[in-house]
């Protein structure tokens, strides 16, 4: 569990030479207009396959180089798992989050550097990370300066102790670590995406978007999605009418019918996060249905194994990480919650009928 790490925006991002003259737009298998085809919250997302990775002068080191990937169709669910749906799964089944749940240390230590020092024991207790503005501008080297470690924090009290989740039921669950949205998947007989099968779900049917809304730039485009406008992390003008979550379906779905593909929540990837994933794929060639890497490596936090997020949070800006874009990768351990993380859930299309 990391402390102090802010997870799904854990760093400025990595300045990169941008390789994207050097690469002609990809041809790629789009699936013909269509009206989408949704049943029990989830829409049907076709077969197909296209060039994953980034592709403009804001892509980070680990979204390179490009590379061919097919997938087959599989279901997505509409929009992001809400407070609504995760409290039918914890009265179900009394599930306790990771984020509600007595601190070990010496199991969390292992996933830390050699060496560092256990924290207060007035530390070591259930809570979660979360987000507050700066008084002005500040570097953004530091996550530290607007993440905070507080204890109770957790998905009934998204803002720590006193707060709670009154009307916002229908809002995207957060403070969700990976393993607690495993539980719900599960649960609902169900599976997180594949990194891939979520990169392809985003584009909604466009040919090679830079967002799920398509290649207009994020500055015009506050009405598209929710994520952060203004200078982050001091100031946010709220042009898209949301100081935080935003309730599901708010915004316009992508061309497969799915919503929040962009901003809103980080949304957990069954993947391993490994910072040469693409470099490994690209040389075993042309991939199909791939699960991702058989281990995690970031060399930012070499000791903590980390999966993958995408899709961006209401804290995305385009000064910052550029979290919305299709390609975007993110990570944190799978053992952290956030309180702009969350998840939704796929099913393979085999797996539903075409009647219930």
């Amino acid at each position: 569990m990391a402390f102090l790490a802010c997870g799904a925006d854990d760093s400025a991002r990595d300045d990169v030479e941008s390789t994207t003259s050097q690469q002609p737009a990809p041809v790629e298998a789009v699936p013909t207009a269509h009206t989408p085809l949704v049943k029990d919250g989830m829409a049907l997302i076709p077969a197909g396959q296209f060039q994953m990775g980034g592709q403009t002068e804001q892509a980070d080191q680990d979204e390179f180089p490009r590379h061919m990937v097919a997938v087959d169709s599989f279901w997505m669910d509409v929009h992001e798992v809400t407070n609504a749906q995760f409290m039918a799964f914890v009265k179900a089944t009394d599930y306790v989050t990771i984020a509600e749940r007595p601190i070990d240390w010496e199991t969390i230590k292992k996933d830390l550097p050699p060496g560092t020092p256990k924290p207060a024991d007035e530390v070591l207790k259930p809570g979660s990370i979360v987000f507050q503005k700066t008084s002005g501008p500040v570097p953004l080297h530091d996550e530290r300066q607007w993440w905070n470690w507080t204890i109770g924090a957790n998905w009934r009290q998204p803002e720590g102790p006193g707060s709670n989740i009154d009307g916002r039921l229908n809002h995207p669950v957060v403070h969700i670590a990976w393993d607690d949205a495993v539980a719900y998947a599960n649960w609902a007989g169900k599976r997180l995406p594949t990194e891939s099968e979520w990169e392809w779900a985003a584009r909604g049917g466009l040919s090679n978007p830079v967002y799920p809304w398509g290649n207009q730039a994020a500055a015009q485009s506050a009405h598209l999605a929710n994520f952060w406008q203004g200078e982050f992390p001091h100031e946010d003008t709220i042009e898209d009418g949301f100081g935080g979550t935003a309730p599901v379906k708010s915004f316009q779905a992508n061309g497969y019918g799915l919503y929040d593909m962009a901003g809103n929540v980080w949304e957990w990837c069954a993947d391993w996060y490994h910072a040469d994933a693409y470099k490994m794929a690209a040389h075993e060639g042309h991939q199909h249905n791939p699960q991702g890497p058989d281990k995690s490596f970031d060399p930012r936090e070499p000791y903590t194994p980390k999966r993958v997020m995408r899709g961006g949070s209401y804290l995305c800006n385009d000064s910052y990480c550029s979290g919305y874009r299709v390609a975007r990768r993110m990570k944190s351990s799978q053992d952290s919650g956030l309180s702009h993380t969350g998840f939704r859930c796929v099913r393979d299309a085999t797996t539903m009928t075409n009647d219930k």
